[in-house]
């Protein structure tokens, strides 16, 4: 398979645009100002007005939800193999590199990963887990509030979805059920593991797998 990479990048205009719009917000700050605000770039045009650009998504459904991440936990009902979690590496064309995540399915030029009208964010995480990584989740473990990862620079949000994967015996990978033009790979790791893991060399990680295993390996060490 060729290897990805990007081979121009050119301004888009909104109208233009399949799946995300720029727009531009008008607000009153902590002096009761009136001020413009957008979400990029911040320019100060008088003392009592800014301007501030941002993203938003263009397929958010009527749950206001844009999407979930997924944490799935690995056990083994005979402990044939250490509690463990599924990460998954994807190239990421704006970034120009291969990417380690925690399973949050967002496939660059798919709506795949988003919630669906009707659906519900543990439906969908539970879906797009048996899709994306074949493992069927045996329940929900927990569900978290609305959560946003960059709101300097976008409104999109998600819910973390952690799910419970109980395998008979030892561990076998299932066959994944990939869309056309979707490319990733899945990687178990022993829990305990995962902190050092990540801290090889030919990839990067994403911030908010690097902070969980980050907190998971603080919380050992802090008992």
């Amino acid at each position: 398979m060729p290897t990805p990479k990007v081979i121009s990048a050119v301004p888009l205009a909104t109208t233009d645009s399949k799946w995300i719009s720029l727009k531009k917000l008008t607000y009153l700050d902590g002096d009761g100002k009136e001020v413009v605000y957008s979400s990029l770039l911040l320019t100060l045009l008088t003392s009592a007005q800014r301007t501030w650009e941002y993203a938003e998504r263009k397929t958010r459904k009527a749950s206001g939800i844009d999407a979930v991440a997924i944490l799935a936990i690995l056990r083994s009902k005979t402990n044939a193999f250490p509690v463990s979690t599924v990460v998954i590496e994807q190239y990421r064309p704006p970034i120009d590199k291969y990417i380690v995540e925690i399973f949050n399915p967002h496939p660059p030029t798919t709506s795949a990963g988003l919630i669906d009208e009707g659906e519900t964010p543990e439906q969908a995480a539970i879906r797009e887990l048996e899709e994306e990584t074949g493992f069927k989740a045996e329940g929900l473990i927990e569900s978290s509030p609305v959560i946003v990862t960059d709101p300097g620079m976008t409104n999109a949000n998600m819910k973390l979805v952690v799910l419970s994967i109980v395998l008979d015996d030892k561990l076998e990978l299932p066959d994944q059920k990939l869309d056309p033009g979707e490319f990733i790979v899945r990687r178990i790791v022993e829990l305990s593991k995962l902190s050092s893991e990540l801290k090889g060399d030919g990839f990067v990680v994403d911030a908010r797998l690097s902070h969980f295993a980050t907190g998971y390996e603080l919380a050992g060490r802090l008992k």
